[in-house]
């Protein structure tokens, strides 16, 4: 019996980006890819990321059905992962049980596990990375980037602007996290499985994990005290064998292109 085509699977990475996360994610789904490579240019995307995709952000990935000439284009983190995980998750735990028993089609026969699941592929997006973006915009602020001599009056507006803005923020969505796993029933936000939505997650968080203390001034001993089951998942990601192995398959990637790998 021949063997059915597979789809051809293509991700446009891009250093340092979060194209990180479908990376670890086509890994989990053991499924074939093919890597092209973007360095950027001063920070920023190159130009001729838009001969992918009109808006020339990663990550991006293509996928070419068997038989066809013809890739279909996917961007965006959280459509990129549902899609992936619909179309190639199966005998994998990247995405719960959409139904109940006997519950198919109707409104509220969706699993605790699936709602959730669908939930964090848009909270990630929605919610937690523009608060990142912020405090990054927000820090650089206070960076060498800054001429010195004016430094001292933009990190003064700097930490007026992250304690106002961004450390309110920080706390609301760090106290829910901390509710979330709490009430999952496992070591993961959907359950005891990782899934889709922790792999999408993962890149705000690690980046994010030792700086959540300068967002401002924190009650007591500090946020890793005051949602110790947040900076405990994190931890779990950091530590789970497919991050490591994706960490190992960036280093490469990093390593042929000449750039020293950053965590």
């Amino acid at each position: 019996m021949a063997t059915e085509e597979q789809p051809k699977i293509k991700l446009y990475w891009l250093e340092q980006s979060r194209a990180q996360n479908i990376l670890w994610l086509l890994e989990e789904l053991k499924v074939s890819y093919e890597l092209e490579t973007f360095h950027r240019v001063n920070m920023f995307a190159p130009p001729e990321l838009k001969k992918i995709h009109p808006l020339g952000k990663s990550p991006v990935i293509s996928i070419t059905p068997s038989g066809s000439t013809e890739p279909i284009v996917l961007a965006e983190s959280g459509f990129i992962t549902q899609y992936l995980s619909e179309h190639f998750g199966q005998g994998t735990t990247m995405m719960p049980t959409r139904w109940k028993d006997g519950q198919e089609g109707k409104i509220g026969g969706e699993t605790e596990q699936w709602l959730r699941w669908q939930y964090f592929l848009h909270f990630v997006e929605g919610s937690l990375m523009p608060l990142l973006l912020r405090a990054m915009v927000l820090g650089a602020l206070k960076g060498p980037k800054i001429p010195f001599f004016i430094r001292p009056i933009t990190a003064m507006v700097a930490n007026q602007l992250l304690s106002r803005l961004v450390l309110p923020s920080a706390q609301a969505q760090l106290g829910f996290l901390e509710q979330q796993l709490e009430t999952s029933g496992g070591d993961y936000l959907c359950g005891p499985e990782l899934t889709a939505a922790d792999v999408l997650i993962s890149f705000g968080l690690l980046a994010a994990k030792d700086k959540f203390e300068t967002f401002g001034t924190w009650e007591g001993d500090g946020p890793k005290a005051s949602y110790p089951k947040v900076f405990a998942y994190i931890d779990r990601l950091e530590s789970h064998p497919g991050y490591q192995r994706s960490i190992e398959k960036i280093k490469e990637i990093d390593s042929s292109m000449g750039i020293m790998f950053q965590a």
